[in-house]
């Protein structure tokens, strides 16, 4: 196992701290919307204007102190100042999954004026310490695909790529109604059958699982923080959906021989807009159709997004009307991986 320490240098001048939640959220906002901006998704946007919000609410405050290696927000993490200013920063989210406890490393920034100088790493490595400490069985984080720097940064750290995904944004409204039973061209591979759109039916359900589970795995089911199986059918998922997660609902694209792919709609305050795309990775028949059905259906927002593996069935995502916004790569490091770092050595 790697020991890595942190070198004092003379451009590290400012110390690295834990994030103090009543005094420094709307810095830390300004700086994580300053440098994600452009890239910032809808769950991004939420986390910002909570940071905003909760800065002037010392209630919550007073609350998320006690709470915040629990709560889902990025209330907990370190920052470095230099000379009274919050010049970078990385957040720490604990999750519970299946008995153990994981963390996530989230917006690692740090001020365009101050870049390249080790404040970035230096604020992971401390945060990886942390969350060892507190005993995380699993430390992930997301980067981008287009961001070799930060890229190796991580590997050197231990982190391993365990998936690449790609979220899709929707473009503009649907201008014509979408039907209910078309045949299956569109350029699309495999035989032509008719395709009907409707609601899953419980003889979907086994193949609809499948697809789920393939598309959004195990692995990172912990972030969705969403069950599959509530969607399958029984009285208990029925009376689930029907007075806790009221407000679900899908879309199925069948032919003659069956499921051909799924859309679900699984509202959240941290993901509103989300669709949950399950097809098999080869066939993309009725994948447009489905998609186009959900849009038309939740017309009243602004922008849907849907969350993909990386490079698959890109084409028939676009024809629906969505567009690749970014893919990130999941990087995961274990117990075995994660680094010893000398926690009190000078920085």
């Amino acid at each position: 196992m790697t020991s890595i320490t942190l070198r004092a240098t003379a451009e590290r001048p400012g110390p690295v701290r834990p994030l103090n939640i009543l005094n420094d959220l709307p810095q830390v906002a300004d700086l994580i919307e300053m440098c994600f901006q452009a890239t910032m998704d809808d769950e991004g946007q939420s986390y910002v204007q909570q940071m905003r919000k909760a800065s002037n609410d010392r209630n919550f405050l007073s609350w998320a102190s006690q709470v915040m290696e629990s709560t889902s927000m990025p209330l907990a993490g370190f920052v470095w100042e230099q000379d009274g200013k919050i010049i970078g920063n990385t957040s720490l989210v604990f999750q519970a999954h299946r008995g153990q406890r994981l963390a996530m490393i989230a917006n690692v920034a740090t001020h365009p004026n101050y870049r390249r100088r080790g404040i970035g790493r230096a604020l992971t490595e401390r945060a990886m310490l942390a969350a060892r400490q507190k005993g995380a069985k699993e430390i992930w984080l997301q980067v981008r695909h287009d961001n070799p720097t930060a890229i190796k940064i991580y590997a050197d750290l231990g982190f391993v790529e365990r998936a690449r995904r790609t979220t899709y944004h929707s473009r503009s409204a649907l201008s014509a109604a979408v039907p209910t039973t078309v045949p299956a061209s569109r350029g699309q591979p495999g035989a032509a059958e008719n395709i009907t759109i409707a609601r899953p039916s419980a003889r979907h359900w086994p193949r609809q699982q499948e697809w789920l589970q393939r598309a959004h795995p195990d692995e990172l089911s912990w972030y969705a923080r969403w069950d599959w199986n509530k969607l399958g059918p029984g009285l208990r998922n029925s009376m689930y959906r029907l007075f806790v997660q009221y407000d679900t609902r899908q879309w199925a694209a069948a032919g003659q021989h069956g499921l051909l792919a799924s859309a679900t709609w699984v509202p959240s305050y941290r993901m509103p807009n989300a669709l949950w795309l399950a097809t098999s990775a080869d066939n993309g028949n009725g994948v447009t159709m489905v998609l186009e059905a959900a849009r038309r259906e939740l017309a009243h927002y602004r922008r849907l997004t849907v969350e993909h593996p990386a490079g698959e069935l890109t084409q028939e995502i676009e024809a629906a009307g969505f567009e690749a916004f970014r893919t990130l790569l999941w990087m995961r490091a274990t117990g075995a991986e994660i680094p010893r770092i000398d926690e009190h050595k000078e920085t």
